[in-house]
């Protein structure tokens, strides 16, 4: 006899189904909740539990993935890819993407189009990475050994942009990031592209003070969203910038490292790396006020 948690699983995944199904009609709440059965309350709480996201917001991203579809193919226009997604016209196809991809529909079409993205490889503490910037701040950030791999995942977010292999001021300044005695990250300056909820999520983990720790749970917590952990991860192991946004201080709530997108002995060495900076950081203040405390008592003395 199934469980009331395997129903339960059950009951929403026929709801994901008949979401991808249905999803050029854009059912209402209250359609979706009918299919399986519940009252709209009851489904939009469940649903929410097990996917991490509202059943409206989840229809927004079948929505967006399809509309992607067509206009990567350069041949549809703004108007027939609103039409075959169900929407009433391009308002509402820009008011969706603007929602979930933070980017008009044009701009995504374009694919970086007019952009010119500066990129260059730097040896790391933690292994060589690509970095890529534009005139706003540095866009991309990833650790691979293989240039080849590194710029074809850089291109994927760019696909039509200009691409120059040379250094610019945000790339140099990164080097003080990975200098111990240096706290040159708060000067940094990103140029990021995502949703409303990945850019709140990021917002998040550059908050984390470096040597800190947090889980999931407790993001999601302090973005006042305590029921998406999972969608909190989702954002997390999207985020297009290594090290920088601070990913790798998220671990699961029982304590271990948890995954990592470019990979967990990378993770756990910058735990380790930023917890021994943190420490020897905290040593120096207190070296320092120990030899104020000292002085005052020296000229107390005199």
């Amino acid at each position: 006899m199934a469980t009331q948690e395997e129903y339960n699983y059950q009951r929403i995944a026929e709801a994901i189904e008949y979401i991808r199904e249905h999803f050029r009609g854009q059912p209402n709440l209250a359609e979706m909740a009918r299919h399986i059965h519940l009252s709209p309350y009851h489904f939009q709480r469940l649903f929410t539990e097990w996917a991490g996201v509202s059943p409206k917001k989840f229809l927004q991203y079948i929505s967006v993935e399809h509309a992607k579809q067509m206009l990567l193919d350069g041949k549809t226009t703004l108007s027939d890819t609103a039409h075959e997604t169900g929407l009433s016209g391009t308002g509402r196809l820009h008011d969706l993407f603007i929602s979930i991809e933070g980017m008009t529909p044009g701009e995504f079409k374009n694919g970086g189009r007019n952009l010119t993205v500066n990129y260059g490889f730097l040896h790391t503490p933690f292994g060589q990475a690509l970095v890529a910037t534009t005139t706003k701040g540095v866009c991309f950030m990833a650790f691979d050994e293989d240039n080849k791999n590194a710029f074809d995942e850089l291109f994927h977010y760019f696909p039509n942009a200009k691409f120059l292999r040379q250094s610019s001021p945000h790339i140099s300044g990164i080097h003080q990031v990975f200098d111990s005695g240096s706290n040159g990250i708060t000067r940094l300056k990103l140029h990021l592209r995502g949703t409303p909820f990945q850019l709140k999520v990021w917002d998040a983990l550059l908050k984390i003070p470096s040597g800190r720790l947090t889980s999931y749970g407790v993001l999601a917590s302090q973005i006042e969203q305590p029921g998406a952990s999972r969608a909190v991860g989702t954002a997390i192991g999207q985020n297009p910038v290594a090290f920088l946004i601070p990913c790798h201080r998220v671990i699961r709530a029982n304590g271990l490292v948890g995954g990592y997108r470019w990979g967990t002995t990378r993770k756990a060495a910058m735990i380790g790396w930023e917890a021994a900076k943190f420490k020897r950081y905290w040593n120096e203040q207190l070296d320092l006020l120990e030899d104020m405390l000292e002085s005052e008592d020296n000229l107390k003395n005199e």
